[in-house]
């Protein structure tokens, strides 16, 4: 029986998409670049603050632990408000909150003042992420899916770009005050127009409601996700392969370029500017070989984690420890960093399969939690390095290793079951989609 091209692909309750959906998702992705910028804006920053606040290097990595340590925390209670009360109120929330508190950060003088303002803006940044990803489920069909979380990533890596390209030379120019209250007024910005442009869902389509048991539904859920492997499997890529190019970018990789490899703040600017360039790039490639070979899963994680145990062993190990490495090798540095978020996302691929939908949300959080507590590991172990050795970057950074070698191990443990048992859900869908297409034909 033909179809019509308009009723072609059309599920029930399935939203429509459109000009005012691609409207309505970029008032909510734009929410997310600007958080994206408040994140990172104290990894071109870090130097600065040292010289403002009159603290050391572990004080100095105490600003991003607190915030991704609020950010990692936040994760899953997020995912239950966006499900309570809608994503409007809790992007609106969200902006108030980092926009609030890169404000706050702007005109503090005090180290624990411009710490809580690093926490309350953690806390906003926290809120975006997981909500742009259901209102793009709301506003979008289901097989525009992969489509809307690869453009929210790329719109955080914009952000990114933003902060390395844009801040570091504003804050040269203008200096601290006006540089982060300028940015937290682009967050009243995009505040007023969530406030004004952006819904939920389109006409017609509101989800029926989902009633939750409280704490007993929360345990239940968190209990059933950890369970499998392959949100363990998930959990512990993620945790393996994102913290070295984020804590390069939130904070260390500046100060080590300039303060150890002797590079100007331009050049330095412009190596991390490569990191995030190298970011969207593997992030496109990676996207487009795993969406057409499945099993390419493993060999990009493994891959990525050799290449970046690689580039730091030969960066901290060149002439022996002593003078700068040459600009080719930082270079090559950046550019492997600059995977390492695009393989981080490898891990929701490992999660995804392994948990029923109603699961998604609660396994998507636990396994971004891996990283971010990597990071935080990795961020107070750099700066008590430093502050232990007399700012000798090379030990610092070989804290990688540690980190590395406990999360391949886990991996390798874990990705064998979690592999078994996806394959064996994938054939027994199969088997079921046998034994439903007769009815479907026959309902033609």
């Amino acid at each position: 029986m033909s179809r019509s091209p308009a009723t072609e692909k059309v599920l029930p309750g399935d939203p429509p998409g459109g000009r005012r959906a691609a409207l309505v998702w970029g008032v909510g992705t734009s929410v997310y670049l600007v958080a994206v910028v408040h994140r990172t804006s104290l990894g071109v920053a870090g130097i600065d603050a040292a010289d403002r606040f009159h603290i050391g290097a572990s004080a100095l990595s105490s600003f991003s632990i607190l915030q991704v340590l609020v950010y990692a925390g936040m994760q899953i209670p997020v995912g239950l408000m966006v499900d309570r009360l809608g994503t409007k109120k809790v992007l609106l929330l969200g902006a108030v909150l980092f926009t609030l508190g890169q404000g706050a950060f702007a005109l503090s003088h005090s180290y624990g003042m411009a710490l809580g303002a690093r926490a309350v803006l953690g806390c906003g940044d926290a809120m975006t992420f997981v909500s742009v990803l259901r209102l793009g489920s709301r506003w979008f069909p289901a097989r525009r899916g992969p489509m809307i979380a690869q453009g929210a990533a790329l719109f955080g890596v914009a952000g990114n770009l933003v902060s390395t390209v844009v801040l570091s030379r504003v804050l040269h120019s203008a200096g601290w005050t006006p540089t982060f209250l300028g940015t937290a007024l682009v967050g009243a910005l995009v505040l007023v127009l969530v406030a004004l442009f952006l819904k939920d869902h389109p006409e017609g389509y509101e989800p029926a409601p989902v009633e939750h048991a409280g704490l007993t539904y929360v345990r239940r859920q968190i209990a059933a996700a950890w369970s499998e492997p392959g949100t363990r499997l998930g959990m512990w890529t993620h945790f393996t392969t994102q913290f070295s190019g984020m804590v390069f970018l939130l904070l260390w990789g500046l100060p080590y370029l300039v303060e150890d490899q002797g590079l100007s703040r331009g050049t330095a600017g412009g190596l991390l500017t490569l990191v995030v360039v190298a970011n969207m790039f593997f992030g496109m490639v990676f996207g487009q070989l795993i969406s057409r070979h499945h099993g390419a899963r493993m060999p990009l994680t493994l891959g990525v984690i050799a290449a970046t145990a690689a580039a730091w062993a030969t960066t901290l190990a060149w002439g022996g420890g002593h003078g700068h490495d040459p600009m080719w090798l930082l270079i090559a540095l950046c550019v492997v960093l600059g995977a390492c978020g695009p393989a981080s996302m490898i891990g929701f691929d490992f999660a995804r399969p392994a948990n029923p939908p109603e699961r998604f949300g609660t396994a998507s959080g636990i396994v971004n939690i891996g990283g971010f507590t990597a990071s935080v590991l990795t961020l107070l172990a750099v700066g008590l390095l430093l502050d232990a050795t007399g700012d000798n970057y090379r030990i610092a950074w070989s804290s990688v290793f540690v980190l590395q070698a406990v999360g391949t191990a886990q991996i390798l443990r874990l990705r064998r079951r979690a592999q078994r048992l996806e394959r064996e859900r994938i054939a027994v869908s199969r088997v079921e989609s046998v034994h439903r297409l007769p009815a479907a034909v026959t309902s033609e």
